[in-house]
């Protein structure tokens, strides 16, 4: 079960991250009108390389979202965030939704 269509009230525009150049970060193609639910709330969360890193947005989607972090998001006011940390939440068998729930600077 996915987390229901109708809870996801936002668009996003995710610029997924593929790594570093000798120019700087690298991002693919952009997919906007992305389906989330979004919070501007402050947290502690910790990033990928161990450090605990201040979230102050966090972004719920669908399962199968395609964005490492590192990613450029575009929040709906216009603000563009990177993402920190990204948790793909299921619980088979149980009546949970499942959902990608993407943590961003």
């Amino acid at each position: 079960m996915s987390v229901p269509a109708f809870l996801l009230r936002h668009r996003v525009t995710v610029e997924p991250y593929l790594g570093d150049s000798a120019y700087g970060p690298r991002y693919g193609a952009p997919v906007s009108g992305v389906p989330a639910l979004v919070g501007e709330t402050v947290r502690m969360v910790r990033a990928p390389d161990g450090r605990e890193v201040t979230s102050t947005a966090q972004v719920i989607t669908a399962p199968g979202l395609t964005c490492p972090p590192g990613s450029r998001l575009t929040l709906p006011g216009g603000r563009m965030t990177t993402a920190i940390s990204v948790a793909h939440h299921t619980a088979p068998g149980l009546p949970v939704p499942a959902c990608t729930e993407v943590s961003c600077e």
